[in-house]
């Protein structure tokens, strides 16, 4: 319905923004205003303000802006036209007149509406009569208290195919109306019209404005054909698109942020005793998109609870189907398991309401779910079956409507996809050690479990030690630095060889001179070398002719001061002798070219690792893997050269260390 301006003015003038707000918000006044805290997020300096004179609130902690209208709308999860007749009625403004409609449409509609209360007030008073002592036994043994049966308005439902309908007789409503409501069952093939509901505890099923549209009943009779029976479809009543207790919990949802959805009645009636106001159930049909929508207006994230039992995860993956097209940025659902064989009901009876918290403390996203679901499916340990997964993972990603997340999911569905790639392919090319043996060229290999960062001599110098492991007949297929906790940080900030390179030149800034193309295109992994390497060539495009004290004075008044010391720190190596400010030149541009070859090759074989690993993971085929086995064995022999350039270069002191320890 569309409301006129002046209309909606008028109600505006007869209520501040203060009042309407002040009756969920402690606010006091600061000058011209009132301040309180948010009651859209949990803060605990108050940053939500309201103007009277401009009529409007404002929330600097969640962005949240609007007048008493779009406020209880907020708070309340009212739609427009609910908010609007809420305030009009408080502002005492009359409601403009509705449209010329169907008369007697109308006049059917509130007389169903008379009958179902007159119906919910007859289950009360017989739940409380001589007739009721079964069910109100049954209700005592779930643990109900009497004031949860009356705010429920529960009620009991007499043994009888005629009490109801004689009651509503009396009353004045006829036959027909009651076949139209649901609670008589009428037809031309029924001689006698009949009570729907017989021996039954009854629980009212009320629309968001508190009226009773319908009935869901349960069976006192062990051998009832059905242990749950609800109304049928009416023209006040669609099971799709109302919730059980949806009236009660849409307050208590604003309050908390949450709404938690469980699968049956007693459910939400015991959660609510429990302390748990923000229950509600579907009524008696899976899970549907309009009762999604009606939840969002209760919370950005609702909590589908379900029991930990097969049923329960069937429920679940429906529910999952349901939500995922209409998932949109800050609106989705989340997912509860409880213990298995256990229903909300029996969980917060057996192990108190504790119980029920922890279970909502450890809710799982909706993506958690859909992969669980999609893996569990099917094997995926080889890459037809991996294949087979991702084709299903984008089928269910490309119905989600809204595209930006439709994008991030397809984004972290295909990182979940490689992890679970490189997870069973790394088990299965450990199952593959022996046979490798028999691969052609065969020679000392690492294994590419958890594969090392291979950086030769300067791990296993700065590291104070190795690991060699064995390759076929015993000889030493690859050096393994074992690091000290204390030098992690620095073999994951500076490279020795880097830092090498930096010393070099620091020491021999000539080198620039007819170096300095290749040094400018030096790759170094860490940041703090690269501004370094940077601020040296500023320097030397400055002055031509340096030396190593004009250098490092220059450097000293900039900002890679520091780098320059950590530099000097992590070579402490005496091999590196080309490197010391008194090496000859000849020794300087011997080693300098030998270096940078070999830390390009580094590079290139470091970028190709990375690509044939990842080509093995995914598609595991015996050529990715004789591809990986290579560059493996290439790094190794680099390795093994730079360990014996390492020996054979060392002081003679040194060497005749090694000598004796031969």
């Amino acid at each position: 319905m569309r409301f006129s301006p002046n209309f909606l003015d008028e109600i505006r003038s007869r209520l501040s923004v203060s009042q309407v707000v002040g009756r969920k918000v402690a606010l006091k006044k600061a000058g011209r205003e009132y301040r309180g805290l948010s009651p859209f997020k949990a803060e605990k300096s108050p940053s939500f303000f309201v103007n009277d004179q401009k009529g409007f609130y404002h929330c600097f902690a969640s962005g949240e802006h609007g007048d008493i209208f779009t406020f209880l709308m907020k708070t309340e999860g009212l739609d427009f036209p609910e908010a609007v007749e809420r305030l009009a009625a408080e502002a005492g403004v009359p409601m403009p007149k509705q449209p010329e409609r169907n008369v007697e449409q109308e006049d059917e509609r509130e007389r169903l509406y008379r009958l179902l209360e007159a119906s919910a007030a007859f289950f009360e008073n017989s739940l409380r009569g001589g007739l009721g002592l079964e069910a109100r036994r049954y209700l005592e043994g779930r643990g109900l208290a009497a004031e949860t049966i009356a705010s429920f308005r529960l009620g009991f439902a007499p043994n009888s195919r005629s009490a109801l309908s004689a009651h509503l007789k009396s009353k004045g409503f006829s036959p027909a109306d009651m076949a139209t409501a649901g609670m008589l069952i009428a037809g031309d093939d029924i001689p006698e019209p009949y009570d729907r509901f017989r021996n039954r505890v009854m629980f009212p099923i009320l629309d968001l404005k508190g009226r009773v549209i319908a009935f869901g009943g349960r069976a006192l009779d062990k051998n009832a054909p059905a242990k749950y029976l609800n109304s049928p479809e009416t023209p006040l009543f669609h099971k799709g698109h109302i919730l059980f207790n949806a009236a009660r919990a849409r307050t208590a949802s604003h309050d908390r942020n949450r709404v938690v959805v469980v699968e049956g009645y007693m459910d939400v009636v015991a959660l609510a005793e429990a302390g748990f106001p923000e229950a509600v159930a579907p009524l008696g049909t899976a899970f549907t998109e309009d009762q999604l929508m009606l939840l969002w207006r209760f919370a950005p994230e609702p909590v589908l609870c379900f029991d930990g039992d097969a049923a329960g995860q069937k429920a679940a993956d429906r529910a999952v189907e349901v939500a995922l097209p209409w998932v949109k940025p800050g609106f989705s659902v989340s997912f509860a398991f409880l213990p298995n064989g256990l229903d909300p009901d029996d969980l917060v009876r057996q192990q108190g309401a504790s119980a029920m918290s922890d279970i909502l403390a450890k809710t799982r996203p909706l993506i958690d779910v859909l992969w669980a679901r999609e893996v569990k499916a099917q094997p995926a340990d080889t890459p037809e079956q991996r294949a087979a997964l991702e084709a299903r993972l984008k089928a269910l990603a490309s119905t989600i409507q809204d595209p930006t997340v439709r994008a991030y999911y397809g984004r972290e569905l295909r990182d979940r996809l490689y992890q679970l790639g490189r997870e069973r392919s790394s088990a299965r090319f450990a199952s593959l050690s022996g046979r490798t043996e028999a691969l052609k060229g065969q020679a000392s290999y690492a294994r590419p479990i958890a594969p090392p960062d291979w950086r030769g001599r300067e791990r296993s110098r700065l590291s104070g030690g190795d690991r060699r492991y064995p390759g076929r007949n015993g000889s030493v297929s690859a050096v393994l630095p074992i690091a000290s906790p204390e030098l992690v940080s620095h073999f994951q900030s500076i490279s020795p060889r880097e830092a090498l390179i930096l010393k070099t030149l620091l020491n021999h800034p000539w080198l620039i001179d007819e170096h300095c193309e290749a040094i400018a295109e030096i790759e170094f992994a860490a940041p703090s070398l690269s501004a370094l390497r940077d601020e040296v060539l500023a320097v030397h495009a400055r002055q031509n002719s340096l030396d190593s004290v004009t250098l490092r004075t220059q450097l000293s008044k900039s900002g890679v001061a520091k780098v320059v010391d950590l530099v000097a720190q992590t070579i402490t190596h005496a091999s590196d002798r080309f490197a010391e400010p008194d090496a000859s030149a000849t020794d300087v541009e011997a080693a300098w070219d030998h270096i940078l070859a070999l830390h390009q090759r580094q590079a290139a074989l470091g970028r190709a690792l990375k690509a044939a690993e990842e080509a093995w993971y995914r598609d595991c085929t015996e050529e990715a893997e004789i591809r990986l086995l290579d560059i493996k064995r290439q790094i190794a022999r680099d390795s093994a050269m730079e360990q014996m350039d390492d020996v054979f270069d060392q002081p003679d002191e040194d060497a005749s260390e090694v000598k004796r320890a031969g």
